[in-house]
């Protein structure tokens, strides 16, 4: 009764805590009366209600929104700056994303598609780290030289948050400007970041852990990219990633949330021409809608055949805002609370499309044509929110969580990752004891297969396993003071 009850308590506060956090969305900019201004998107009722306001920070493209469990704005940025719950620059958060590219976009926000994102603290319901690039010459073109992250601690400034780490650089290479996103591991804690290398088909990502960041891990795949537009996403589930951009197309591909690992791409070719574009996956992770300017298509993830389940489900009608008179086509797209999917044009308009029933098929999805009015003109921009209510895989080996509850006098956090082990080079992560410790791991026959020595104070182990055949393992983490093992798997 009392491990049932563990349960209940911790998968509880999980749910409590993560609901309402994607409630609002943020668009607008210039303080000028309409149609300039602010828009508040605001989907705490069930359905979609929309108000008007005035506010100092502009949205133009890099957007990053969070609520609190009851759908009250926590913070957002623009990736110039921070701004908190009252728009007024939190304490600490200005001066993001150092470059010139940001000075000169200094008053209407980095104009950057998924170019920051927002991911809760593991273990910490006050933290947030906030991932954010910008834009910086490179050769004859464009691309990121660092991804930054900031942590943002709500307990500070009399609730209004306080930035504690700004501009950390958490690597360093030729990474696309923009196209972050995330997906939870697993254990349904632990976070997996995603980045991807300018013109390469190099996917970076770390692992995001109450001990730290864990990474880069690097995985050759897909389409080579090398432009800014376009748009990425994981589906619901957290069992399939898309990534569509006008020069290399589209690529659907499934991921393994346990190892972070993506396998079985389907490219798809379109013959259209296009300028931008998004990806968004249906609530029940089934249906894929491809934006593509002047079209939107539709995948049915089902099918034994993906490519051939391609059909066009809208055409851009000819419609033109009413100020500037500008094309209102089809840019990024974003799965909503309400179970619909809405999409923003490139261009700065007042109306954005909706998709009614993404999870049906053919027309009886529903795309309804600039039939959002927005209170202000939105320039091509969407929240850039991950499925924040994932819960752990059942059954998994890399359940880690589920470890955690099943060991309740445990007091070392004894962890390995990646689990399974995929590269030889592996991290185990534990609480430090003031003497001298090691590992011992035991193949499934109970065989000392290796031995590590640990220093006192240590809670970090980096080590490279010898060869080992793919099964089961049990890693023992031994001292004077204490003892665990943990099971673990070599692919």
């Amino acid at each position: 009764m009392k491990f049932r009850l563990l349960i209940f308590l911790i998968l509880f506060s999980l749910k409590n805590f993560s609901q309402g956090i994607n409630n609002l969305w943020l668009s607008g900019y210039q303080t000028v009366a309409f149609p300039w201004g602010g828009s508040i998107l605001d989907f705490n009722g069930g359905s979609i209600n929309m108000t008007y306001e005035t506010r100092p920070i502009f949205f133009t493209g890099t957007n990053g929104v969070i609520a609190d469990h009851n759908g009250n704005l926590l913070f957002c940025s623009n990736g110039v700056y921070i701004a908190n719950a009252t728009y007024d620059t939190m304490a600490n958060g200005s001066g993001l994303n150092p470059s010139y590219y940001t000075t000169y976009r200094d008053s209407l926000g980095l104009a950057i598609p998924q170019g920051n994102i927002i991911i809760p603290t593991p273990g910490d319901t006050n933290k947030y780290y906030l991932f954010h690039e910008t834009s910086e010459d490179y050769g004859n073109t464009d691309c990121s030289l660092n991804l930054f992250y900031s942590v943002i601690d709500m307990s500070m400034g009399g609730g209004l948050g306080f930035v504690i780490q700004k501009n950390q650089v958490l690597f360093s290479d030729s990474l696309l400007c923009g196209r972050l996103t995330a997906c939870k591991h697993s254990n349904g804690r632990d976070w997996w970041l995603i980045s991807h290398k300018f013109n390469s088909d190099i996917y970076y990502k770390f692992l995001i852990t109450p001990f730290g960041i864990l990474g880069p891990f690097s995985q050759n795949i897909g389409a080579f990219r090398d432009i800014t537009f376009g748009q990425l996403a994981f589906s619901p589930n957290g069992k399939k990633f898309a990534y569509y951009e006008p020069t290399g197309d589209l690529d659907i591909m499934d991921f393994d949330r346990c190892t972070g690992t993506f396998s079985n791409v389907v490219h798809v070719d379109f013959n259209d021409s296009a300028f931008g574009g998004g990806v968004s996956f249906s609530p029940n992770s089934n249906v894929l809608y491809v934006s593509s300017l002047n079209y939107i298509y539709q995948f049915d993830l089902t099918s034994a055949n993906i490519i051939g389940s391609q059909i066009t489900v809208a055409v851009y009608d000819g419609f033109y805002s009413i100020w500037p008179p500008s094309t209102t086509t089809f840019n990024l797209a974003q799965l909503a609370p309400d179970g619909k999917i809405y999409i923003v044009s490139g261009n700065s308009v007042v109306d954005i499309h909706v998709i009614n029933f993404p999870d049906s098929l053919g027309s009886t999805c529903d795309i309804c044509q600039h039939c959002i009015h927005l209170p202000s003109l939105n320039k091509g921009t969407l929240p850039n929110h991950p499925n924040y209510f994932l819960g752990a895989e059942t059954g998994s080996v890399c359940d880690s969580l589920t470890y955690i509850l099943k060991n309740e006098n445990s007091v070392l956090n004894f962890k390995i990752y990646p689990n399974p082990a995929i590269i030889e080079n592996i991290t185990f992560t534990y609480a430090p004891l003031p003497e001298t410790s090691e590992i011992t791991i035991f193949n499934i026959d109970g065989k000392n297969v290796a031995e590590f020595h640990l220093p006192q104070w240590s809670s970090v182990q980096h080590v490279k396993l010898p060869k080992l055949s793919s099964g089961i393992y049990l890693a023992r983490f031994a001292s004077k003071m204490i003892t665990e093992n943990i099971k673990f798997v070599v692919e």
